[in-house]
């Protein structure tokens, strides 16, 4: 096996391991996210500005994550391009 072909399996273990962690770590975001909508309709002290700032926060949050995502599949691109 050449060094080449080692460095790219390198590469696509470590591409399919950040898909795999962050996939998990979405699903885990997707379902905070619910119940804290949950959480937010039964909260009827809280007024609508505090309800806001959270959803605010959870829409920053995922551009965050899809930013990141982005960032990281493109650095992943470029390395192929390297490699190629």
């Amino acid at each position: 096996m050449t060094q080449k072909q080692v460095v790219n399996q390198m590469m696509e273990f470590n591409q399919a391991a950040f898909d795999n962690t962050f996939n998990a770590i979405t699903l885990l975001q997707e379902q905070a996210e619910r119940m804290l909508h949950l959480s937010l309709e039964q909260a009827t002290m809280l007024p609508k500005e505090g309800k806001k700032v959270f959803t605010d926060w959870l829409k920053a949050w995922t551009k965050g994550s899809e930013t990141f995502k982005k960032a990281v599949d493109d650095g992943f691109q470029k390395m192929e391009g390297f490699l190629a």
